[in-house]
């Protein structure tokens, strides 16, 4: 790479930030510009359900890289640019003004948003979403000990924003289309130990509705569900998921499909053009086509489409990881289970301290950990990380043998291949 080539990452956040870093460690001696809406520098989200929210933490040790490192290092961190498009034949970046941005090679790292929760009343004064450190810092102040706190959804978000408000002391009511939290993503068994753990800490949970509408003149005062239920509350959080943030790059030469289509090696479609983190629809060498929405992700993904940028042909192949931490259970989760046919659990339910094995026509597509399991991005000799090997080798392990807490999961290995 010559000193006169430019680099631009469209997006501020954490793959971002980390595609920044990598290009700097790993050689790219050009120009690089950082182009995001959000203020701040580049940082990870994962303390703004958690600790953050409780004010335990700050966010300091979350940070990619610290604010003079992007001016000592020749970064251009511009934060409060809005994005209007991408010229993939002129090379060029198209800001909100008709101002340009010339490439090179340029990285899109847009992540997501919020979806929009439209029903009356959304608008109201003490509901909110949480995505940024603005909308965590709002229900900070909005989470007075002894409020009525109403969460819609009970994904990851959901529920650790609902175990955050309970520990700081709020009544805490949860709405849920299934009936048990992250019953979609972690399946029934899984699901309905998490539905006891939040009951058991107060939690109510209304399940198998939905809200369809808020009340309150000049401030949020009560929710109505689908089935009727008027739930009386001081604030809500809405928890329903975010989408891919792609419309700057609608009217492109980019090809698009639940978020920006890469390859292996995280290319568009595009000459030149890369794309990492939530946004990123990534053709895995072992799971296929996926779109993750994971901190670990973001921050891996990001370095390696920088690599990338940098003449690495090496796929991006990383066996996913992510986290989630509820009250003081923690839950950790390798692979990609999306599609299952068969849960295998290893150890007890009841005390809330097992393994789940996903399995799809007897192949290990992901497990996940309650208590158990260890973290497989920390401890090499953890359970989780034994299974990463199968999960990638896509080892089918007899459903008996899984099940067998007297069988080490560390012990079994990948069976060889046969053929003559």
């Amino acid at each position: 790479m010559t000193a006169d080539q430019t680099a631009v990452i469209v997006g501020t956040g954490l793959a971002g930030g980390n595609a920044a870093a990598t290009l700097r460690e790993e050689g790219w001696r050009g120009r690089i510009v950082m182009l995001g809406k959000e203020p701040g520098i580049p940082f990870g989200r994962p303390p703004l359900s958690k600790t953050y929210l409780r004010g335990e933490e700050g966010l300091g040790g979350w940070i990619v890289e610290p604010a003079e490192w992007y001016a000592d290092h020749r970064v251009e961190l511009r934060t409060g640019v809005t994005i209007r498009g991408v010229d993939t034949g002129l090379k060029n970046v198209i800001l909100e003004g008709e101002e340009t941005v010339a490439y090179d090679k340029l990285l899109l790292c847009t992540g997501g948003r919020n979806r929009k929760f439209q029903v009356p009343g959304a608008e109201t004064s003490g509901v909110y979403q949480l995505r940024t450190v603005a909308e965590c810092d709002a229900i900070r102040r909005a989470a007075h000990p002894g409020a009525r706190a109403l969460i819609v959804g009970m994904g990851f978000i959901g529920s650790e924003v609902a175990a955050s408000l309970r520990k700081l002391g709020l009544e805490v009511t949860a709405v849920l289309s299934g009936t048990a939290p992250l019953q979609a993503v972690l399946g029934n068994e899984v699901a309905d130990v998490m539905a006891r753990i939040h009951r058991n800490h107060g939690i109510q949970l209304v399940t198998e509705d939905k809200v369809v509408g808020f009340e309150g003149s000049e401030h949020l005062t009560r929710a109505i569900t689908a089935k009727g239920v008027r739930i009386d509350c001081d604030l809500a959080v809405v928890a329903v998921g975010i989408e891919p943030a792609i419309e700057a790059f609608r009217a492109s030469e980019i090809a698009l499909d639940n978020g920006i289509l890469v390859d292996e090696t995280c290319r568009t479609s595009a000459p030149d053009v890369y794309a990492a983190g939530d946004v990123a629809n990534h053709l895995h060498p072992v799971f296929g086509r996926l779109r993750v929405e994971h901190y670990n992700n973001a921050e891996k993904q990001g370095r390696a489409a920088a690599r990338a940028m940098l003449g690495d042909q090496r796929p991006y192949d990383d066996i996913h990881t992510f986290w989630s931490d509820q009250y003081e259970d923690k839950l950790e989760y390798v692979g990609d289970g999306r599609v299952w046919d068969q849960i295998v659990i290893r150890g007890s339910q009841a005390k809330a301290q097992f393994l789940a094995f996903y399995l799809s026509k007897g192949i290990m597509k992901a497990v996940c950990g309650l208590n158990r399991g260890g973290d497989p991005e920390l401890d090499a000799d953890s359970e989780l990380r034994a299974c990463q090997g199968l999960i990638r080798a896509q080892a089918a392990v007899p459903a008996a043998t899984l099940a067998d807490d007297q069988v080490d999961v560390r012990s079994l290995t990948v069976p060889a291949p046969t053929g003559g």
